[in-house]
């Protein structure tokens, strides 16, 4: 059996994929077992070898202890049997699917695939991708037959950036394998380092699907929370008050508006509508949620604008500070965000922008948006935008603010953070 050669360290596991999910995954697996860890950025592994997180959500302490190969060679898989394989699932421009990286990491699998070995997908996908995509693939590469000389299942990741709370030891997994031998398997390995126990799902499409329901559920909660903000804000009402309010009630769901921004909620609901259209359903209710979320940038930036040129004749001479340009809190990560929208709104209608954040790296974020951030700030601004609430943020107070722009200043807090500790400026939230 897989799981016993595994802990008996006569079989070897090896992680594809070695990104915010792969690398804590490889880690704690690590910890028991022989672990390859691969992935095809020489860059990456060079910093994993010497103990850092490109990510930036591990410390160095979490390196040690670990039983683990770090490599880009594809020949160094040859000593696994047990895959995971944990690479993004992104969409196009036309916000299509692109399975471009999960189908390479299943090329590279497949060329090293041998009988008895197991395949496991963490990444999110459509219902149905693994079983109709993945394992055919698998199938023409490798020269195998499946499910007879090779086994598959599916664990959708659940991990948060940047929380400390809700790490990998501590969340519900959801398991998955081809049959009832495999869906054993696969779930006891995974024991090996979940705390919080495993839920053997009855088929891999069911794992799937579950998966892409977490993050739509979430995407059209906020999208609802969105169109309150848009309609409170025509009422001069204060959308976070009405929600303090209304949270009282203890069966009341606590959702906020805000930029959806990121690798999973503003990408995984396409995945599903995409799928749904290919048996003939338009997701209504999930597409609308998408339209609203996708809108919010564009939104902010002409809030913005409407109060900037209330209070200052020409928009042109504005400059306004936006703090923040991760796709949430306290993380390095940069994909997906939709502070960008609101810095190319801000910009398409003359106003001068500079952006802060203590977490984003410059090259990444001019490579990906082509905008750089200031080094130091210079005001005085004519509007702040706090986008993002990293911690270092919280931690400033009216005063400083004051200190860096013009009497009058627009004060956009689109998560609410600073209301009421801010009176001298025209605020605004969603």
């Amino acid at each position: 059996m897989i799981y016993d050669d595994l802990l008996s360290g006569k079989k070897r596991m090896a992680v594809i994929g070695l990104g915010y999910v792969g690398l804590p995954i490889a880690l704690e697996f690590a910890r028991k077992i022989p672990v390859t860890g691969f992935d095809v950025k020489t860059d990456r592994i060079d910093m994993m070898k010497n103990g850092v997180d490109p990510s930036n959500e591990l410390s160095a302490g979490d390196f040690k202890g670990c039983d683990i190969l770090f490599t880009s060679e594809t020949d160094d898989l040859k000593e696994a049997s047990f895959y995971i394989v944990a690479v993004p699932t992104p969409v196009d421009l036309h916000k299509k699917p692109d399975l471009k990286p999960l189908l390479s990491a299943t090329e590279t699998v497949g060329r090293v695939l041998s009988e008895g070995d197991y395949v496991v997908y963490e990444s999110t996908v459509y219902p149905g991708c693994t079983e109709e995509d993945c394992i055919p693939l698998l199938c023409s590469i490798s020269g195998l037959r499946y499910p007879d000389q090779f086994k598959v299942g599916f664990s959708p990741e659940r991990i948060n950036p940047g929380d400390r709370e809700h790490t990998l030891r501590r969340i519900t997994k959801v398991t998955s394998g081809c049959d009832e031998e495999s869906a054993n398997e696969i779930a006891r390995v995974y024991e090996l380092v979940i705390k919080a126990g495993v839920h053997r799902a009855s088929s891999i499409k069911v794992a799937e699907a579950a998966k892409i329901i977490e993050n739509a559920q979430r995407d059209i909660n906020i999208a609802f929370m969105n169109e309150l903000s848009m309609i409170f804000n025509k009422m001069d009402i204060n959308t976070y008050e009405v929600l303090a309010a209304a949270g009282t009630k203890w069966n009341f769901l606590n959702f906020h508006p805000g930029l959806v921004g990121g690798h999973c909620i503003g990408v995984d609901p396409y995945y599903l509508t995409y799928k749904s259209m290919k048996f003939g359903h338009h997701a209504q209710i999930i597409n609308a949620g998408r339209a609203i979320n996708d809108s919010m940038g564009a939104y902010v930036a002409r809030q913005v604008t409407l109060k900037l040129s209330s209070h200052f004749p020409n928009l042109k001479d504005c400059r306004v500070l936006v703090m923040g340009a991760t796709f949430k809190e306290n993380v390095s990560d940069i994909r997906n965000s939709k502070v960008a929208d609101v810095i190319a709104e801000l910009k398409e209608f003359g106003v001068t922008v500079e952006v802060v954040d203590p977490h984003a790296s410059p090259v990444e974020i001019r490579e990906e948006y082509g905008f750089d951030l200031t080094n130091a700030v210079q005001g005085p601004y004519h509007g702040i935008v706090v986008a993002v609430n990293h911690r270092e943020y919280l931690e400033l107070d009216e005063d400083y603010f004051k200190s860096i722009t013009h009497p009058g200043a627009v004060f956009a807090d689109l998560k609410g953070i600073f209301r009421g500790k801010v009176p001298s400026f025209v605020y605004w939230s969603l």
